[in-house]
C-alpha cells in the first residue's frame, strides 16, 4: 500500500501568484490514468477566496498501475520460432501482395499485447513503408477474408491516417459492420465522428442505420431515420425501400411494409424476392389468408416464379385460417403449373383438411396424390398418425386390416405390409373407436397399390402374374 498526493484546481480558483510560501518536493505526479516516476515540485498557494491548492490521501494498490501504458512499439522482423497457427497463416498470404503490405500482415497476424500497442505498429508502418490507400485497402480486404480478430480495430486506426484518405464509404462500411453484429451505441459513435471530421451521411449510410436499427428492433429510430432519408431529395433505391420494409415486419406490422410495396410500385421499383418472400412469411404466420394472397400475387407480378417452398407458405395461410378449399385450390394450381410439390406441401393441406374435420375430402385428396404417383413422405405421414390417433379410429383399422388379411390370403402378406407401415408411423391404439374407420378401410384400401404393385413386382404369389394383379387392382377402382 502506499499513499499519494493528488493535486485538485477547482475551475473556481484563481491563479498562482508568483511567489509562494513554501515548495514541497514529491517523487510521483498524478497525470490521467498514468504515473510517471520523475519527480516534480508541488507548490501550495494562499488566496483570500479559497485555496488553490487541495490536497486529498488517496490510499490504493500500486500493482499494476505503474507501467499500463503500453511501450512504443519495436519494429522487429519475424523470426522462424512462432506457433504453427501462425505459420499456416502466413503461408496463405496472396502471393500478389506487395512486400510493405506482407510485412504489416505478419506482425499483425503474429501481433501480442506484450510488443506494445496496434496504433504503435500501424504508426511505425506508416512511418517506414510510407503506404497509400491501395495498401492500406489490401490489408483491410485480406484482415476481413480471414476474419481476424483485429480486422475492426486496424479499419479505425486507418480512419485517422492521412494515407489511407478516409471518405464516407470507409466510414459506411465500419458502421455496418457494427450493424451486422448488433453494436449500435458503436455504429452511432462511428458516424458522430464521421460527420464531426466534415462528412455527411448520404443514402447507404443511412440505409446502414435503418437496416441496424430494424435488425436491433428499434422500429421508431428506423422510422426518424427513413424520414431523414427522404430529406435527402434524392430518389431512393429497393434497399432503402427494403431495409424500411423489413423493420415493419420485425415489428409485426405487415400491413405497413405493403404500403411501402404499393408506394414502390408507383414509382416502378420492385423490392427483392427476399422482402416479397418475408412479407408473405409474415402474413403466412399470423393466419391473415387475403394478405398473404396479395403479397403472393405480387411475386408472380414483380417477376419471380413461385417454387414450392413460396407455395408453401401461402398453403399455411390457408391452413391457418381454415380456408382447406383454397388451400387445395392452391396446390392443383401448383400441380398445373408445373411445380412438383414437396411433402410439406401435402402436410399443410392435410393439416388444413384436419382443421375443418374433412376426413372425406382429406381421403379424397390421399386417392389423387396415388393418382399422380405422388409419394407422401414422413411430415405427412406424422400429420395423417396424429389426427387418427386424436379420431380414436387406429385399433379399428389394425383390426380390419387383419381380418382382411386372414380372410384373404390373396391379399394377406401387402395387406400386413402395409399394416407395419401404419405402425411404424407410431400410432397408438386409442381407447375410444369410431365406425367411420372400418368405413374407411373397407372403402378406401385402395391407397395401399403402391404397396400392392410393390408387391407384386417382386415375385409371383399363388399362381397370379404382375399383369393379372394390375387387371384386379383396375377393376377394384
Amino acid at each position: 500500500m502506499a499513499t499519494y498526493v493528488i493535486n485538485i484546481l477547482p475551475f473556481s480558483s484563481p491563479t498562482c501568484p508568483p511567489h509562494s510560501e513554501s515548495n514541497k518536493p514529491s517523487n510521483l505526479h498524478f497525470l490521467g490514468n498514468s504515473l510517471c516516476q520523475q519527480p516534480v515540485t508541488l507548490t501550495y498557494c494562499k488566496s483570500q477566496i479559497q485555496p488553490v491548492l487541495a490536497a486529498i490521501n488517496v490510499e490504493e494498490k500500486v500493482e499494476g498501475e505503474i507501467g499500463k501504458e503500453k511501450p512504443k512499439f519495436r519494429w522487429v522482423e519475424i523470426g522462424p520460432n512462432i506457433p504453427e497457427e501462425q505459420k499456416q497463416a502466413l503461408s496463405q498470404l496472396p502471393f500478389k501482395m506487395t512486400k510493405r503490405c506482407k510485412a504489416l500482415m505478419r506482425q499483425i497476424i503474429c501481433f501480442n499485447d506484450e510488443k506494445g500497442s496496434l496504433s504503435g505498429l500501424l504508426g511505425a508502418w506508416v512511418k517506414i513503408m510510407k503506404p497509400r490507400r491501395k495498401d492500406w485497402l489490401s490489408i483491410l480486404k485480406e484482415l476481413n477474408k480471414m476474419e481476424h480478430p483485429l480486422y475492426l480495430q486496424v479499419a479505425e486506426i486507418a480512419l485517422l491516417e492521412e494515407s489511407f484518405e478516409a471518405n464516407v464509404r470507409d466510414y459506411t462500411k465500419i458502421i455496418h459492420f457494427y450493424g451486422m453484429n448488433n453494436q449500435l451505441e458503436e455504429a452511432e459513435r462511428t458516424r458522430l465522428v464521421m460527420e464531426e471530421r466534415g462528412f455527411v451521411s448520404d443514402q447507404v449510410t443511412l440505409t446502414a442505420m435503418i437496416h441496424m436499427y430494424s435488425k436491433a428492433g428499434n422500429l421508431t429510430l428506423a422510422e426518424e431515420t427513413f424520414e431523414e432519408l427522404k430529406l435527402l431529395g434524392q430518389p431512393l433505391d429497393r434497399r432503402s425501400y427494403g431495409s424500411m420494409i423489413m423493420a415493419y415486419i420485425r415489428a409485426g406490422m405487415p400491413e405497413k411494409g405493403e404500403m411501402i410495396i404499393r408506394e414502390m410500385d408507383d414509382q416502378d421499383i420492385r423490392a427483392g424476392s427476399e422482402v416479397y418472400k418475408a412479407l408473405l412469411r409474415a402474413y403466412s404466420i399470423i393466419g391473415d389468408a387475403d394478405g398473404a394472397q396479395r403479397v403472393f400475387d405480387e411475386i408472380q407480378l414483380a417477376g419471380i416464379p413461385p417454387d414450392d417452398r413460396t407455395c408453401a407458405v401461402l398453403l399455411n395461410a390457408y391452413g391457418m385460417a381454415g380456408q382447406s378449399q383454397n388451400a387445395y385450390a392452391t396446390f392443383e394450381n401448383m400441380l398445373r403449373a408445373g411445380i412438383e410439390p414437396s411433402d410439406r406441401c401435402v402436410a399443410l393441406v392435410l393439416a388444413a383438411y384436419e382443421k375443418e374435420n374433412k376426413l372425406n375430402q382429406a381421403l379424397d385428396f390421399l386417392i389423387g396424390l396415388e393418382r399422380e404417383k405422388i409419394i407422401i413422405g414422413k411430415e405427412a405421414s406424422e400429420v395423417l398418425a396424429g389426427w387418427f390417433g386424436r379420431l380414436g379410429v387406429v385399433k379399428e383399422v389394425e383390426l380390419v386390416l387383419r381380418e382382411y388379411a386372414a380372410g384373404c390370403d390373396f391379399w394377406a402378406w401387402p395387406l400386413n405390409r402395409s399394416l407395419g407401415w401404419l405402425t411404424s408411423q407410431g400410432w397408438a391404439a386409442p381407447k375410444v373407436g369410431d365406425w367411420f374407420g372400418f368405413n374407411w378401410v373397407v372403402r378406401r384400401w385402395t391407397l395401399f397399390r403402391s404397396e400392392l404393385v410393390l408387391f407384386w413386382s417382386e415375385e409371383p404369389h399363388n399362381g397370379v402374374q404382375d399383369a393379372e394383379a394390375q387387371a384386379l387392382l383396375l377393376d377394384y377402382n
